[in-house]
């Protein structure tokens, strides 16, 4: 996939320089979304959100979020391109880096961006790094996406969409989101949580491997996770023998039309 942005690259002080329209957008940004999470997030992105806490005012430097990331599980957020081949996206993972794109959406793409800007990554992500299990899973599933053929990696990655991105998780207030490709879209938040139109299935890896998914559209299906703590513990199945067990058993039909893409 091509992308329509610029990344920008940090200075010898490693400083990236913002515009104050970049800035803008981020307080826009980060303003809303704010206020659509408190009733719709789980309460470990909110306490995540307490841990970093972010600039309403002007976009954050990765620096700065390295070093509050330092103080609860070591990871680190790595300035990359807007898009970076797959074996070096689960590379970083795997030596606790979470890349992240240099660029954010022009006020024109304010509600919907089909790339992962800063934004996304930030905000969607970041908070919850500070948490173990979250950031385990994502140094683990990089260290095993390593290990698979590259033919297979997309079907790998879906794992990765339907909890790290796209992922539900029942609380004692009821659903709740901790995706962070929900977390930083205004309008997926409370599609997720508050809409009757999409299907909500309790999260089985088998199933999530033979489940295809678009990136440019609201997701018609999700899954939903039970505990916090056991989104560390699907990697403990074999996930490399689901995948061939999915592979023999074939994809589920798309709850979609035939369009757009999987990453």
């Amino acid at each position: 996939m091509k992308t329509a942005y610029t990344s920008k690259y940090p200075d010898e002080k490693g400083i990236i320089h913002w515009t104050s329209d970049e800035n803008k957008t981020w307080n826009t940004l980060i303003t809303r979304q704010t206020e659509i999470v408190k009733s719709r997030s789980c309460p470990q992105f909110l306490e995540g959100l307490d841990r970093i806490g972010f600039s309403r005012h002007r976009v954050p430097q990765h620096e700065e979020l390295n070093k509050r990331l330092a103080d609860f599980t070591g990871w680190e957020v790595e300035v990359v391109p807007a898009l970076i081949p797959a074996k070096e996206f689960f590379t970083l993972l795997a030596n606790k880096k979470f890349p992240a794109a240099s660029f954010i959406r022009v006020p024109e793409e304010l509600d919907y961006i089909q790339e992962p800007d800063i934004f996304h990554e930030f905000y969607g992500h970041v908070p919850l790094l500070t948490f173990p299990d979250y950031a385990n899973f994502m140094e683990e599933f990089g260290k095993l996406a390593l290990t698979v053929s590259p033919k297979d990696r997309r079907r790998h990655f879906r794992v990765f969409w339907f909890t790290i991105e796209f992922g539900l998780l029942k609380t004692s207030d009821g659903i709740r989101a901790y995706g962070g490709g929900m977390l930083s879209s205004i309008h997926e938040t409370v599609y997720s949580v508050d809409s009757p139109v999409p299907v909500r299935k309790p999260f089985d890896a088998l199933d999530a491997l033979r489940t295809p998914y678009r990136i440019d559209i609201p997701q018609p299906l999700y899954y939903v996770l039970d505990d916090f703590k056991d989104l560390f513990g699907i990697l403990d199945q074999d996930l490399v023998g689901l995948m061939e067990q999915s592979k023999e058993m074939g994809d589920f039909t798309p709850l979609f039309e035939p369009a757009g893409e999987e990453l």
